[in-house]
C-alpha cells in the first residue's frame, strides 16, 4: 500500500499552526528548565518559527497568546512574520496567572474581578485587528476545589453572561474559540471541563462561537475521536490542539505516547472532511517542549502529524464501508490496520524534496548551524518562558 498522486495533493491542504510559547523555557510543577538560545521576545519567537516552516512546509501560522505576547507595534510583529513566510494566527488569552483569579475569572462572583477579565479579552480582540487574526481562543482555569466553595450554577450563569459580553465585541469576520479541560487547576469542578458544555456556550453564543478540542485535556480511556466526529458533523470543532499524554495533560509531542490514538482521530478528520478549505477548523500544536530542544521539537511534531494523515487517508473507505455494511467486523478491523501499519516515511520524503524541502527535515536542521547560531547570539536579556 502506497499514497497515490491524488492521496498527496490532499496533504497540500494541510497546515498546522505553532505556539509562540512552545520556544520558550518550560518545565514542570517543581522546575523551569532554561536551554541556550531560547528567544527573548516574541519577534525571536517568530524567527524559530519560521524555522519549522522553512523546512516542513506545515506550519505557515503562529499563535500568540496574551500578555505573554505583548508588544509596542503588532504591525510591525505582522511585518516581521510575514517577512518570515509566516502568518500571525489565533490569539490565546490569559485570566490564569494574576491573584485576583485565584477564584475565578469570567465566573467569578465579583463583578470587578468578571470586568477585569472582559477587560482583557478585549485587549485580545484589539489585537487580533491589529494582527489579523480570526480566532479568539479562551481557555479558563476557573472551577473550584471543595463541595460547597461556590455555586456551580449561578457560576455558570456569570461565565455565559461574560461570554455574551465578549462574544458581541469580535468583528464581523471574527471568532470565538471556546476550550475545556475536565480538570486542573480546579480539582473538584471545572466550569468548562467537557465538549457538552462548551458546545452548549457556543450554541447559545452564536455561529462564530466554536469549540476548541485538546487532546490532552480528557479523563484516561475518552474516546477522543468519537468526540471529533460528533463535532465535525454539528458544525462546531472551529479548533484542534495536538498535544500527547501518559497521564493528564502532559503536553508532550503529538504521537508519542498513542501514535494509534492520533491516527483513529485523524482518520475521523478526514472522513470528516475537516481538512477542507471550508471546514474553517485551526490545527495547532499546544506543547511545551520540557527536556528537548525547542525548534526540533516543533519540527518532529508537525512530521508525526503529517505521517499520521498519510495514513488516515490510505484507508480505503469503499472497501471499508463494503465491509462495515456486512457486518464483516473482523475485515472492517483489517482495513484501518493496514493503512496504520503503513510506512509513509519514504513518500513523504519524495514529496517533500519535490517541492523543495529537505526530505529528513530533522537531519536538515540539525546540519543547518541555526541551533549554534541563536545559542552565540542570543546572549543577555530575559529568555521567554511560561509568564513571557
Amino acid at each position: 500500500m502506497t499514497l497515490n498522486e491524488a492521496q498527496l495533493r490532499e496533504l497540500e491542504r494541510q497546515a498546522i499552526e505553532l505556539p509562540s510559547w512552545a520556544f520558550g523555557n518550560s518545565g514542570t510543577r517543581f522546575k523551569v528548565f532554561a536551554q541556550s538560545g531560547v528567544p527573548r521576545d516574541p519577534f525571536e519567537k517568530l524567527s524559530d518559527a519560521a524555522q519549522v516552516h522553512h523546512l516542513t512546509g506545515l506550519a505557515p501560522s503562529v499563535a500568540l497568546h496574551i500578555p505573554w505576547d505583548l508588544v509596542d507595534d503588532f504591525s510591525a510583529l505582522r511585518t516581521h512574520a510575514e517577512s518570515l513566510g509566516v502568518r500571525l494566527g489565533t490569539i490565546n488569552s490569559n485570566t490564569f496567572q494574576d491573584d485576583e483569579y485565584k477564584l475565578g475569572s469570567l465566573a467569578h462572583s465579583d463583578a470587578s474581578v468578571r470586568q477585569r477579565a472582559i477587560d482583557h479579552h478585549f485587549t485580545c480582540i484589539d489585537v487580533m485587528h491589529e494582527t489579523g487574526s480570526t480566532d479568539l481562543k479562551i481557555w479558563l482555569a476557573d472551577g473550584t476545589n471543595y463541595p460547597g466553595q461556590d455555586d456551580m450554577r449561578a457560576r455558570q450563569d456569570r461565565l455565559a453572561e461574560s461570554l455574551a459580553v465578549i462574544y458581541e465585541r469580535l468583528g464581523a469576520e471574527q471568532r470565538l474559540v471556546l476550550e475545556y479541560k475536565f480538570f486542573e487547576p480546579a480539582f473538584y469542578h471545572t466550569d468548562v471541563p467537557d465538549w457538552g458544555t462548551s458546545y452548549a456556550h457556543c450554541v447559545e453564543l452564536g455561529e462564530r462561537a466554536m469549540v476548541c478540542l485538546d487532546t490532552g485535556h480528557h479523563a484516561p480511556g475518552t474516546n477522543i475521536e468519537f468526540i471529533v466526529t460528533q463535532l465535525l458533523r454539528l458544525g462546531r470543532l472551529g479548533a484542534f490542539d495536538f498535544n500527547s499524554r501518559f497521564y493528564a495533560d502532559d503536553d508532550l509531542i503529538v504521537g508519542a505516547a498513542d501514535p494509534f490514538q492520533l491516527f483513529r482521530i485523524l482518520y475521523e478528520v478526514v472522513r470528516g472532511g475537516g481538512y477542507e478549505p471550508d471546514s474553517g477548523i485551526t490545527f495547532m500544536l499546544d506543547q511545551c517542549h520540557n527536556i528537548e530542544q525547542k525548534i526540533p521539537g516543533q519540527i518532529r511534531s508537525v512530521l508525526n502529524v503529517q505521517e499520521m494523515t498519510a495514513r488516515a487517508i490510505l484507508v480505503d473507505r469503499e472497501s471499508l464501508n463494503t465491509a462495515q455494511q456486512a457486518g464483516d467486523v473482523l475485515g472492517a478491523h483489517q482495513i484501518m490496520m493496514d493503512a496504520f501499519y503503513t510506512d509513509v516515511r519514504p513518500a513523504l520524503a519524495t514529496w517533500r524534496e519535490t517541492r523543495g524541502l529537505p526530505g529528513d527535515p530533522m537531519a536538515a536542521y540539525a546540519e543547518s548551524g541555526y541551533q549554534k547560531q541563536i545559542e552565540d547570539d542570543r546572549v543577555g536579556g530575559s529568555q521567554a518562558g511560561w509568564g513571557a
